[in-house]
């Protein structure tokens, strides 16, 4: 007979660790038999929707970018791409250059966060990144470099680290100087090795990964341009595309009662976004050092292991490295202007915008009466339509941990939420609650 046969599991996670917000994960298993498995999201709601009801056009972007203390780049671009659709604003090639830059010093500050602190102490079998200081000072180090680079990133296109303050409707109010994009190529052009250092390790702890896999859909922009990031169609791993105006038609979000945040779903039970999805869907538009590294880790799509989402994000860091010293060069190159925000003629209307950030596709949609003031909006989260995927992998993991001692279990389920990356706290815009 199995050791799981007769096993008796009670686990309650409660506010897992090294994530951000408060979710839970819950296990009961009586007589060998799993009798419930889930992922609980009990953060406190936060109605941004209704906060921006009735606020004006110019005032959306910095009220939306507040949703997050590490995303609130791209909600200011996702935000900025609705109220310019809604109002028929046309930016310029420049403005567009920029913003992509500013998405990439984003994701390269997330994702080098989430890996460098959040991820290595379970690869490493430590509670926490701080006994990394210890025994690894030299690659925690590495971490921090490029770190720090991703903040500096920020500030010389955003003029600050989070809350964006150059970026406004139609362009910039502040540019960036020469001197300061030279020396930013100069640090992007170090930090790749840096970043290739970071993918060797993670490499070389890679086996402590679990042989997990569940076939599930991805969703997330898509172009035969270039890795889709700034803009794009919603993309589906099962086929098809959509207009970000059709987001309703994949999102399709209902409530369940564990959850302040709402689930979503399309063709299947649930579907994934972020760096894994975005990697199975545009892998072939990635830079040349960003596919040597998914090499490395022998990386191709269509994977279904959501653990090597966080490998993707390490390949998302070599790209966003490389492709912003390219976008560098192409600013530089065509010369620099101090642009003038177009004149911009205010009008009723409904803008929607679909931008990838580094948890995954974001949605914004408003719409404005004649006098620019938001009459209704609607957003949705990354994290908010992973959660549903979240439940349905830690249900297909659970039987294969039955056999191992309790702790086990329950890491390789926390290893298994973190491996998303979630942001809960931005996710949760459930109404109503009626628990039963």
């Amino acid at each position: 007979m199995s050791k799981s046969a007769k096993r008796e599991l009670h686990i309650r996670v409660d506010h897992l660790t090294r994530v951000e917000g408060h979710g839970n994960i819950v296990v009961n298993v009586s007589n060998g038999k799993i009798e419930d498995c889930r992922w609980e999201v009990v953060e406190a709601p936060r109605f941004f929707e209704a906060m921006v009801r009735g606020r004006k056009w110019y005032e959306m972007h910095h009220i939306t970018s507040r949703i997050c203390g590490i995303c609130s780049i791209g909600h200011t671009l996702a935000s900025l791409q609705a109220t310019e659709a809604a109002l028929g604003i046309e930016v310029s090639e420049q403005t567009v250059l920029l913003r992509k830059l500013a998405l990439h010093a984003e994701n390269l500050q997330s994702h080098i966060l989430h890996v460098g602190y959040l991820v290595l102490p379970d690869l490493m079998g430590v509670g926490s990144v701080v006994p990394l200081a210890g025994s690894h000072p030299a690659e925690l180090k590495t971490v921090i470099r490029i770190h720090r680079l991703s903040n500096e990133f920020s500030d010389t296109i955003c003029g600050r680290t989070t809350h964006p303050q150059r970026l406004v409707p139609g362009g910039f109010v502040k540019y960036p100087k020469v001197d300061e994009l030279k020396k930013l190529r100069q640090g992007l052009t170090e930090a790749l090795s840096d970043l290739k250092e970071v993918a060797r390790l993670v490499c070389s702890l890679a086996e402590r990964f679990p042989a997990f896999s569940r076939e599930t859909e991805y969703i997330a922009l898509k172009s035969d341009q270039e890795y889709a990031m700034y803009h794009g169609q919603v993309g589906s791993s099962d086929g098809g595309t959509w207009a970000p105006g059709q987001y309703k038609e994949v999102t399709n979000e209902f409530c369940v009662p564990h959850s302040t945040a709402k689930y979503t779903k399309h063709n299947r039970d649930s579907y994934m976004v972020g760096a894994l999805a975005r990697f199975n869907l545009n892998s072939d538009r990635l830079t040349p050092e960003a596919r040597a590294v998914a090499g490395l880790f022998k990386l191709k799509p269509v994977c279904y292991n959501s653990f090597m989402n966080n490998v993707a994000q390490i390949v998302e860091c070599v790209h966003s490295a490389e492709d912003s010293i390219n976008i560098i060069d192409r600013v530089l190159g065509r010369g620099l202007a101090l642009e003038d925000i177009p004149p911009i003629k205010v009008c009723a209307g409904r803008g929607v915008s679909a931008v990838e950030v580094p948890r995954g596709i974001l949605f914004h949609d408003y719409q404005y009466d004649d006098a620019g003031t938001c009459t209704g909006a609607n957003l949705i989260i990354p994290t908010n339509q992973n959660h549903n995927n979240i439940y349905h992998d830690l249900q297909a993991l659970l039987p294969s941990l039955l056999g191992k001692p309790e702790k086990e279990i329950e890491l390789g389920l926390e290893m298994l939420v973190r491996a998303y990356d979630p942001c809960i706290s931005c996710s949760v815009h459930y109404l109503r609650v009626k628990f039963i």
